[in-house]
């Protein structure tokens, strides 16, 4: 099996983000994402807005960008036209991890067959993928950069996580995590955390297994958390939670665009890339998902801990050079307002806690959720 890498320019980036159809009224999920897509098929802006695996469920995506911030300008445009046509639907657009309350049974998949393959194989988990995340691409010039970076990242993978963390409600429960995405996203087979993978050969070798019994049909059906994506010629960052707004989606987009370069740069350099054990991975992935911005992440491959907001100014501080080369230095900034202000799970907590709990508060939570979307930042 030999997995072609496509040529693309170092350190370019696209944006992708999962939103949820909402009844402007009632907060819960409408099946209308074939409508939308059908209705702004003919503006202009058609090609910033994508369907996905559930009918409750659009993305919008940005051309390939030097820059978060025109990738971010992408992203408005697909949202307005969604929301020009969506509007007297009484639909509205939310950000998050997961729903706060609707049903998971009572969700439809779209007509596509690679979508209804997934379920028929996956059943139950299948069913209850009402998740939402954020992707970032990185454009990666040379193949050989590929595989170390993917693990360099996988050490800070729990700052990604934390961060991002938008989804403590599921079925109209608190969870008591930060984020439900995580752990149910990875129940299917092919998600979660990737291997770490030294050659690209071994890579190749489990593509090759994979097709050969049936796993896959294609490559883009392994959904690691982190991954190369070869037909673009990206590493491709899925961890992240559905933000609820483009601010904070844009710290995030800044946060992985400095850590490839910044990683890219070092292999330049003929330095040697951080790596963790698979083992501590698992564990600090876990550790953010659970707790958020209150987890004690491990730093290293020697088991040194630290809270996770203790430890950021520190990352921030190292790549803001990367940063200011690479025109994103504001919207790293805005990463440090979030350990400031909280993450999107801890301000929709405050939300229902603030409504007595109940139906009433998971529907003020949409709300919440639906007016950051409007506003463009935390509220």
């Amino acid at each position: 099996m030999v997995l072609e890498f496509a040529t693309s320019e170092r350190s370019s980036v696209g944006l992708e983000w999962e939103l949820a159809l909402v009844d402007a009224d009632s907060g819960n999920l409408r099946q209308v994402g074939p409508a939308v897509i059908e209705a702004v098929a003919d503006d202009v802006r058609h090609r910033f807005v994508k369907p996905e695996f559930m009918k409750n469920t659009v993305e919008v995506i940005s051309d390939v960008r030097r820059t978060v911030a025109d990738a971010i300008a992408d992203l408005d445009r697909g949202i307005a036209a969604i929301q020009e046509v969506a509007g007297p639907m009484r639909v509205d657009l939310m950000g998050s991890g997961t729903h706060p309350f609707a049903p998971w049974a009572q969700q439809k998949i779209t007509d596509k067959e690679r979508y209804a393959t997934v379920v028929d194989r996956t059943q139950v988990w299948g069913r209850q993928q009402i998740v939402y995340g954020v992707h970032v691409h990185v454009g990666i010039e040379d193949r050989a950069k590929v595989l170390p970076i993917v693990n360099a990242l996988l050490v800070h993978l729990p700052y990604l996580q934390a961060l991002s963390a938008s989804s403590p409600y599921f079925g109209a429960e608190d969870t008591g995590y930060a984020s439900m995405r995580a752990l149910l996203f990875q129940q299917l087979p092919t998600a979660g955390l990737p291997y770490q993978f030294e050659r690209w050969e071994q890579l190749e070798r489990y593509v090759d297994d994979m097709l050969h019994t049936g796993v896959i049909d294609d490559f883009t059906e392994v959904r690691w958390d982190v991954r190369p994506a070869p037909h673009f010629g990206t590493i491709e960052v899925r961890v992240c939670d559905g933000t609820s707004n483009t601010r904070e989606l844009a710290a995030l987009g800044a946060l992985v665009h400095c850590l490839v370069e910044h990683f890219s740069t070092l292999l330049d350099a003929g330095r040697q890339l951080p790596r963790m054990p698979r083992w501590f991975v698992h564990e600090n992935k876990w550790r953010a998902a659970r707790y958020g911005m209150d987890a004690i992440i491990i730093l290293d491959d020697a088991g040194n801990e630290e809270l996770v907001t203790d430890a950021l100014p520190r990352l921030l501080a190292e790549l803001a050079p990367t940063a200011a080369r690479l025109g994103c230095l504001a919207e790293l900034g805005f990463v440090h307002e979030i350990a400031k202000t909280g993450a999107s799970y801890q301000r929709q907590r405050a939300v229902a806690a603030a409504h007595g709990g109940g139906q009433a508060a998971m529907e003020a939570v949409v709300a919440h959720l639906v007016a950051e979307l409007r506003a463009g930042r935390p509220l």
